[in-house]
């Protein structure tokens, strides 16, 4: 244990530095978003997150765009504790047998117009756990779904960009 312990300290980090982030892309995202959200709701949009099932990896993700950097909040973007105050059910993980009947009642309790989106590669088609006795499925098994954002997880970019695609999407609907 010593030996190891000391090879760590002269070795340094075995981890990859974070990529540096982009400024300049990140703010123009962001006023694409603020301007589309406004455009086409003409008020906030509140998100209700559901974990179907996963691995928390597509949560972490989510999580973030909360953080100081991301902070969805200035786009009129935020997450609600209650599917009766959600526009959007942000769905991640494959819909285990366990949960199915919780996302059905959550999808019913969601006000119309509702849109659902379907986060991470297991959202989609179940993933690495399609077929397992466990699993039911992707999201669109389950409930309508509206957008899937694929990745493993995505990153925090990639979701407001599918949360842009969602809000250009709703405006060609109407």
């Amino acid at each position: 244990m010593r030996k190891t312990l000391l090879e760590s300290f002269t070795h340094g980090s075995l981890t990859e530095p974070a990529p540096a982030p982009d400024g300049s892309a990140l703010a123009e995202l962001a006023a694409k978003v603020d301007r589309a959200a406004q455009a086409r709701l003409g008020r906030s949009l509140a998100i209700r997150e559901v974990d179907a099932g996963s691995c928390n990896g597509c949560e972490l993700e989510i999580h973030a765009l909360s953080n100081a950097f991301y902070d969805i909040e200035r786009f009129g973007l935020h997450f609600v504790a209650s599917p009766r105050h959600a526009d959007v059910l942000l769905v991640t993980g494959p819909v285990t047998k366990n949960m199915r009947h919780a996302l059905e009642r959550t999808y019913n309790a969601t006000p119309d117009p509702k849109w659902v989106v379907a986060v991470g590669g297991c959202a989609i088609d179940g993933g690495i756990f399609r077929g397992s006795y466990a699993c039911v499925g992707g999201v669109s098994e389950t409930v309508p779904v509206d957008l899937h954002i694929k990745g493993c997880p995505p990153t925090p970019t990639d979701l407001l960009k599918g949360l842009l695609a969602l809000l250009e999407h709703v405006s060609l609907k109407r």
